[in-house]
């Protein structure tokens, strides 16, 4: 899926403005200087800028990047950035070192994402407002658009356009990396919706509500123990609704995460007898994730789906 107007719209408004002079100290001689907020952005803007970036993570390895914090050389670095992509409203850190130090230079991939997806305070998932905001103010925007491979094939097409503006000599080799990484995130989509297609259990219970939009693209109803955010943790009332939902619909398997604690899955678990499996939101690598990118951790999620939905 490609919606190339979008896209032209993001680089027509200013938000891509053309790159600033300087590199931040760790990049390469003649490369553009990239600064990313979290993992999946890291990754993106790496297949896409190949050999002609120098890309620099926000958020260090094993890090939560909701709750990140910026140290001032990341400022620095950041300010000195031809090009940073983050994800506004994720990490308030970014956005405000992003509005006082690097509006040039950002790329906001919210513009682009199509979040339209919202969370209320009991972890129900809906459609978002038009306006990105739910007129009662008591819901929140879903940002984990990364987790459906299809609106990440919107961002790998911008990011390549805001590269070859940051960089014309090189535009050519920026968009066929995209064309590349949006073919990559293609098969991925065909592997989950075939492998997700027959499932008996449709519930999704997971510890932090990551996975709405994987749930809305292949069929599944996600219920979350804790908020959008892992530490907003449920009050006793929502964890006993959840413990009957889960009786009720004969769900066996709670879902966990690398970078949360696994406390409030177990104790769902435990009260229910289903078992415990960790899927990965990707919002950082670290030892303990089943892969070493994107595609090898989103191919586990998928083999890690098949059994805990019990899918044919």
């Amino acid at each position: 899926m490609t919606r190339h107007p979008v896209v032209a719209a993001v680089l027509a408004g200013g938000l891509l403005a053309g790159c600033g002079s300087g590199d931040p100290g760790s990049a390469d001689p003649g490369t553009l200087a990239v600064t990313a907020a979290f993992y999946p952005l890291q990754w993106a803007s790496e297949r896409v800028g190949g050999e002609h970036v120098t890309v620099t993570g926000l958020t260090p390895p094993g890090g939560e990047p909701h709750d990140l914090e910026l140290t001032p050389k990341a400022v620095g670095r950041l300010a000195q950035s031809d090009v940073v992509v983050y994800l506004s409203g994720f990490q308030p850190a970014v956005d405000q070192a992003v509005t006082q130090e690097a509006q040039d230079a950002a790329f906001d991939v919210a513009q682009v994402a199509d979040l339209d997806l919202t969370e209320d305070h009991e972890g129900h998932d809906h459609e978002a407002e038009p306006t990105g905001e739910h007129p009662d103010g008591d819901e929140a925007t879903d940002p984990h658009f990364w987790l459906d491979p299809v609106r990440f094939e919107e961002v790998a097409t911008a990011l390549g356009e805001r590269f070859a503006q940051a960089d014309p000599a090189h535009a050519a080799d920026y968009r066929a990396n995209a064309s590349a990484l949006v073919a990559d995130l293609s098969d991925l989509d065909d592997e989950l919706r075939s492998g997700l297609a027959d499932c008996e259990q449709h519930e999704l219970v997971t510890a932090h509500t990551a996975f709405a939009y994987l749930a809305q693209r292949y069929g599944l109803s996600q219920e979350g123990i804790a908020g959008i955010s892992p530490d907003v943790e449920p009050d006793a009332a929502t964890l006993s609704d959840l413990t009957e939902l889960v009786r009720d619909h004969g769900v066996t398997t709670i879902y966990t995460e690398t970078l949360a604690s696994p406390a409030l899955a177990e104790t769902v678990a435990r009260e229910t007898g289903a078992r415990v499996a960790v899927l990965d939101p990707l919002e950082g690598l670290t030892d303990a994730s089943a892969g070493d990118d994107y595609l090898s951790v989103m191919r586990s999620n998928l083999e890690t789906l098949r059994e805990g939905q019990q899918c044919r």
